[in-house]
């Protein structure tokens, strides 16, 4: 079309009105890339993109393609204004001091901060927050991040990543990546000063981003990065909020966990390894039945859950390097990180829920000999504790009358208490080996290395909108499903790492904590398959439950 005069017409421009202020203050133009735009992603400088009112999306509208899903309900957006209002803490039952000035956090920060605060303050009013890996630490993690930022996106991070999880959000998963990215900075930069005063701030980040860590090499460093810390702790390990861990750790000897080398299994070992299998396998398969028989439908299905995984196990073969042992063990690990939160805030005082987290917790523990590289460190160790308080619990729960409850959880313990004493006697014997009374080195802290091997990474990997090396998606289907008689296979998210079995189309009112529902709490819910790859044929939005808390539209995870 010509234009005024004859020529031809100029081309519109479309002016970025809802761009990032550092994109304006460059006076370049804006992608609008939600959490992040691209030019900051290059630039690996913080995007307030993600804080700006016109960025954020009402709780009561859909999701967006662009946007997290964070679950919003009108009762947590109500709840989140007047806490940014007040600056009042909510959690009555969360001890958290100092705390961090609330009124200054954007609203999705304080709904990702309000998710896992509501999730451990439901563990502490209950009594249950030793049953789980990750709830009883993090009151001491939210009163670190009151002055050390770097912790706070630690945090932030782990929060959106376990609500990706929940509502199989992409967009979420990458808002997870930006705060790791930025947390994983601080903590290069924390390591670089590191002092007395700043080391329960590199440990609590570290510990949080090696719990969300999906791929090998990010975790091993950072876990490797873990115990460098502590080693340079010990002289005022006593004095740190985490004084209980760094003595749980201190004994075992720092490998570094980048050993590729292997050796062939012998016979001997095959057969020891397939007996640890069968164990668990038998033990599982008595559960069951009393699981059905009491109506434990959702409890019964994550049974069934690992009872698959332990075949895919058998079906796999042993892994020979580290690095193969980290692909095998990765869902495991997963779980034992969510599945518990999930069962308990359902059932918090139900003895069956907890035989059933219990043998998620000693399979941990059985499998840790086919692991030798990782298995202490990547899911026993954290896992002894919990089963211990669970035997404690159910083992107390026996009354007088002897009845046939009674028995049957008393029974379907006993291979759970088994596991644990076994563990704990070999993890002495290791100790011993270690070496307890061996004087630690002072000089230096050997962080330079550390802080090395995390410059190198954030130089030398990129994953997208990702900063961080350890956030990177992580193949998890160490062996076709479809192998395996009985196993239905699916499409796998690679920003969820959560490979597919089947859907489970129901609602459930039990618990927000799981992307698995219960059919034995709502009717079916027929939904059509939906086109955007990561959406695996869910409906948009989540379930509120009586308690406030949000329950995920259930999905099975494998």
């Amino acid at each position: 079309m010509a234009g005024p005069g004859g020529g031809p017409s100029r081309r519109s421009h479309t002016k970025s009105r809802k761009g990032c202020k550092t994109c304006k203050k460059r006076h370049i133009r804006c992608d609008e890339t939600f959490p992040q735009c691209r030019n900051c992603t290059k630039h690996q400088v913080r995007c307030d993109y993600m804080d700006s009112p016109a960025a954020l999306v009402p709780p009561e509208s859909p999701r967006s393609p662009q946007q997290p899903n964070l679950l919003w309900t009108p009762e947590i957006d109500a709840t989140i204004e007047q806490w940014r209002h007040t600056g009042v803490w909510p959690f009555e039952h969360l001890p958290v001091y100092p705390q961090p000035q609330w009124r200054l956090f954007p609203k999705n920060d304080l709904r990702l901060v309000h998710h896992v605060a509501t999730i451990s303050n439901e563990m502490f009013s209950h009594h249950t927050s030793k049953l789980t890996l990750w709830t009883d630490m993090m009151p001491k993690f939210l009163s670190i991040a009151a002055s050390h930022p770097f912790v706070m996106h630690s945090i932030l991070a782990f929060s959106a990543s376990h609500l990706a999880w929940i509502s199989q959000s992409s967009e979420t998963r990458n808002l997870a990546f930006h705060h790791a990215g930025i947390a994983l900075k601080g903590l290069h930069e924390g390591i670089a000063n590191f002092t007395k005063l700043n080391s329960d701030a590199v440990l609590a980040s570290s510990l949080l981003l090696a719990w969300q860590a999906t791929d090998w090499r990010g975790w091993a460093s950072l876990v490797t990065g873990t115990k460098t810390v502590i080693q340079a702790m010990q002289a005022w390990r006593h004095e740190s909020m985490f004084a209980e861990y760094i003595a749980e750790q201190s004994p075992f000897p720092g490998n570094t966990f980048m050993n590729q080398t292997y050796s062939p299994i012998s016979p001997e070992t095959r057969r020891e390894h397939s007996n640890i299998l069968s164990d668990i396998q038998n033990s599982l398969a008595r559960l069951q039945p009393y699981l059905s028989l009491t109506r434990h439908e959702q409890e019964g299905k994550w049974v069934e859950h690992l009872r698959n995984y332990i075949e895919r196990l058998r079906a796999s073969g042993a892994a020979q390097t580290a690095e193969e042992q980290f692909g095998q063990l990765y869902a495991l690990r997963k779980w034992l990180f969510w599945v518990p939160i999930s069962l308990l805030a359902a059932k918090h005082g139900d003895a069956t829920v907890l035989v059933v987290l219990a043998h998620f917790y000693a399979t941990a523990l059985a499998l840790e000999p086919m692991f030798p590289e990782i298995g202490a460190v990547f899911c026993a160790n954290r896992s002894l504790g919990p089963l211990e308080e669970i035997v404690l619990l159910v083992q107390g729960y026996q009354n007088p009358s002897y009845d046939d409850r009674t028995q049957s959880v008393s029974y379907l313990i006993q291979y759970p208490n088994e596991v644990a004493t076994s563990y704990k006697t070999r993890r002495e014997w290791m100790r011993q080996q270690a070496g307890e009374g061996t004087p630690v080195p002072q000089t230096p802290y050997n962080l330079e290395a550390l802080n090395m091997d995390l410059q190198n990474q954030l130089a030398q990997y990129s994953f997208g909108q990702s900063l961080s090396p350890a956030f990177a998606p992580s193949p998890l289907s160490f062996f076709p499903a479809a192998s395996l008689p009985g196993l239905a296979s699916g499409p796998t998210s690679p920003y969820l790492e959560v490979p597919r079995t089947s859907v489970d189309l129901t609602y459930s009112t039990s618990s927000y904590t799981s992307p698995l529902g219960s059919p034995a709490t709502g009717p079916p819910y027929a939904v059509p398959e939906q086109p955007h790859p990561f959406s695996f044929g869910m409906p948009p939005f989540g379930y509120q439950n009586p308690s406030g808390f949000v329950t995920a539209t259930p999905i099975w995870t494998n």
